[in-house]
């Protein structure tokens, strides 16, 4: 097969991280990508349905590739990922030009189902997370083609427990799943092997990793084969009581030779609990950088949205993890203008967001998704000039926040690891901090992506930092892309 391709994803990381695993899927039976959507054979979409915005910008752009089917009927649309899984017989209905729709859980099947449609027609495939081994339900396990050479996804669990009232992931991931603790080591001393050195692990929920996996072992009889289950820590305990793994998986992944930098995302904040924090303080390759969604500053709204914490409790939380991990940078989500939502409420968001001194934070109005709680909320809905207005300010506040942030670290000396020419000067390099910040800095000749450099910080912004190149560190032990690997 010489047919090109191209992956068009919106959504998060783990969105762009299942974007990879098609992409690997589709390069090893013989498929190449392209950047241009019309020297393609095949489109990939890879959808996303947490917000609103989302599924608009999604069946906009679906509407426009009708065209490009008409010129070309022998194009195949492929459309798969949490829209998919959610609005499957929609997408049929309102996009006849679609030729493949598949779900989150059968990623591994996009390859076959490309060959049916070419026989049989358009297909649709939506398998819930039942149906699925464990082997089969991680897409990490699949054939992968890394967008960069240095860094690496891994998905640690699929799915979430959680029910919170405004979110739909439960109902497109499924319930939590931990992928077996020694398959995670094994991949990521692979990946450190093969020149990563850094990798993010992912999940809805990171906090809650192995609870599942403890709990199902708690009652059976030890086996050797729990301390790949379960990691070593937990299958030499007595006890044996059910707990999350995921302080023992930062300690065993963050200490494997050669791995500079290690990241995860997200954390739930009722289940950040002192054994994480105190596993991040610890392992010198855990990045500072920590990703704590606050969703609202009101123990109203927090309970409406059955978050599980009040402000208090996500405070002291932040509070703590501040004392143990010095020079931390800390990110957050705000919801603005949910269901039932008053000006006290809001200004008690403001205060908290100002009291908190995000380094950034990802703000969103309120987005009803059908299905969820919230969406049922109808007489309690925000006016949207009102939660459009509150927006703006909420926004003023986290620039402000940030900005001043960014100022303290004018004069400091930053490890960066270069993530390739900027996107609006390419003239300029561009990389990030351990702290995840962006720092833009020039170069007196290019550096391979990959490469660990010192920038001294010269000025600062909201978003970015600004600085000079003082030394390199180390370039990347490979320099050649191998496109597809499997595990």
């Amino acid at each position: 097969m010489n047919d090109q391709y191209i992956i068009q994803t919106f959504g998060c990381q783990m969105n762009e991280h299942d974007s990879e695993r098609i992409s690997g899927i589709l390069e090893s039976s013989g498929m190449k990508r392209t950047q241009e959507v019309a020297d393609a054979d095949v489109i990939v979409i890879n959808t996303c349905c947490i917000r609103e915005n989302a599924d608009n910008k999604f069946y906009g752009h679906l509407g426009n590739l009708k065209q490009l089917k008409e010129q070309n009927p022998e194009l195949k649309i492929l459309v798969g990922g949490c829209l998919a899984q959610k609005d499957q017989e929609m997408i049929r209905d309102k996009a006849k030009h679609v030729d493949v729709v598949f779900g989150t859980h059968n990623l591994n099947r996009v390859a076959d189902l490309l060959e049916l449609s070419r026989s049989e027609g358009p297909i649709v495939e939506i398998i819930d997370q039942e149906e699925m081994e464990n082997e089969v339900l991680f897409d990490s396990a699949f054939p992968v083609r890394r967008e960069l050479e240095h860094a690496a996804w891994m998905t640690i669990q699929s799915g979430c427990d959680n029910s919170c009232a405004f979110c739909i992931v439960p109902q497109v991931r499924g319930a939590e799943v931990s992928r077996l603790f020694g398959d995670l080591l094994d991949e990521a001393k692979r990946l450190v092997s093969e020149g990563v050195i850094e990798i993010t692990l992912l999940g809805q929920n990171v906090n809650s990793y192995g609870r599942d996996l403890t709990t199902q072992l708690r009652s059976a009889v030890p086996d050797s084969k729990d301390n790949f289950r379960a990691g070593l820590r937990w299958a030499q305990d007595d006890k044996r009581r059910p707990r999350t793994l995921f302080p023992d998986l930062l300690r065993d992944i963050g200490s494997i030779d050669g791995l500079r930098r290690l990241r995860f995302t997200s954390p739930h904040p009722k289940d950040f609990r002192r054994e994480v924090i105190e596993a991040m303080a610890e392992t010198s390759a855990v990045c500072e950088h920590l990703h704590l969604p606050l969703q609202s500053g009101s123990d109203h709204i927090l309970a409406a949205m059955h978050r599980g914490y009040n402000k208090s409790k996500y405070m002291e939380r932040l509070s703590e993890a501040r004392k143990h991990i010095p020079d931390l940078a800390v990110t957050t989500d705000i919801i603005v203008g949910f269901p039932g939502e008053t000006e006290r409420d809001f200004e008690e968001t403001l205060a908290l967001a100002a009291e908190a001194e995000f380094d950034g934070a990802y703000t969103f109005i309120f987005s009803p998704r059908p299905g969820t709680e919230a969406a049922e909320m109808v007489e309690s809905y925000c006016d949207p000039s009102v939660a459009g207005e509150r927006y703006d300010r909420l926004r003023s506040v986290i620039l402000r926040s940030a900005l001043r942030k960014h100022e303290k670290r004018i004069g400091r000396s930053e490890e960066v690891i270069v993530e390739g020419p900027s996107k609006k000067n390419p003239d300029t390099t561009t990389g990030r901090t351990r702290q995840n910040k962006l720092v833009h800095f020039d170069s007196p000749r290019k550096l391979p992506i990959g490469s660990v450099v010192k920038v001294e910080i010269i000025s600062a912004s909201p978003r970015y930092l600004q600085g000079n190149l003082e030394e390199v560190i180390a370039t990347p032990a490979r320099k050649t892309r191998i496109p597809v690997v499997a595990v």
